[in-house]
């Protein structure tokens, strides 16, 4: 059996990508009021290309779960926008969010090298 056929490797790195995602957006809007295409330049600049249409939902569900406020500005060119900060509750978050990440990057660095 290949691994293909055992476990779908792009599944299984989409999921890996998914699981981080909203740990990275926290951390770009923690930099600065945030628009949402700041916010996926930011992603892109990092190479996590992520589209609207993945975007707003992870937004909504930050907002909705109090991690979030946002604001509208008028914009230059156009429509007002949408700038997106983190509340208190959600600096909280992505400092716990910090923690956990240094620890599993400690944890699996760890074990890369016992199998390296």
């Amino acid at each position: 059996m290949s691994l293909e056929e055992g476990i779908n490797l792009e599944n299984t790195k989409a999921q890996m990508r998914k699981g981080l995602l909203e740990y990275c957006i926290l951390s770009v809007i923690s930099r600065q009021k945030a628009y949402a295409s700041d916010i996926l330049a930011a992603l892109k600049k990092a190479d996590l290309l992520v589209v609207e249409g993945t975007l707003y939902p992870l937004l909504s569900r930050l907002k909705n779960a109090g991690l979030l406020n946002y604001h509208w500005q008028e914009s230059k060119s156009g429509p007002p926008r949408k700038y997106y900060e983190l509340t208190v509750s959600g600096r909280n978050m992505l400092k716990q969010l910090d923690d956990t990440w240094k620890n599993l990057q400690s944890s699996i660095n760890a074990l890369l090298k016992t199998r390296l």
